[in-house]
């Protein structure tokens, strides 16, 4: 083989070498993706209204809530978790399907949940308690 050929070879090795690297540090990011908008734990309540439901979860201590949208594309979004004593924890946004998930370190303490899907918007009260 001449030495163009084996320059050749040598390019032709480190590209493929290149994308298989790519390949396997997006692969993370994909399943990261898909997997969002998802909390830890069991379901422990469900604020519906008119646009969409609040889903809250609750595992060792921590609170985490979504808002999912009824229709696909229904604007600005938002949820927000609270626990008593602390401030507010918010997610809001131009999202396609839902806002979230936010979690807080409720531990014992009552939690203030809030979330909006277009015009429509639910709050509670300290609930969890």
């Amino acid at each position: 083989m001449d030495g163009g050929a084996i320059r050749r070879w040598a390019a032709l090795g480190a590209a493929a070498l290149s994308l298989s690297g790519g390949l396997a540090l997006a692969a993370p990011g994909t399943a990261e993706a898909a997997t969002s908008g998802r909390c830890a734990g069991r379901e422990v309540r469900a604020l519906p209204f008119r646009t969409g439901t609040v889903h809250l979860y609750r595992s060792n201590g921590y609170v985490c809530a979504t808002t999912v949208a009824k229709k696909s594309g229904s604007g600005l979004l938002l949820v927000s978790v609270q626990a008593r004593g602390n401030r507010p924890v918010t997610d809001q946004g131009r999202y396609r399907h839902h806002a979230g998930p936010v979690t807080v370190h409720a531990g014992h303490r009552c939690v203030k949940v809030r979330g909006a899907a277009g015009r429509g918007a639910v709050a509670s009260g300290w609930i969890l308690c």
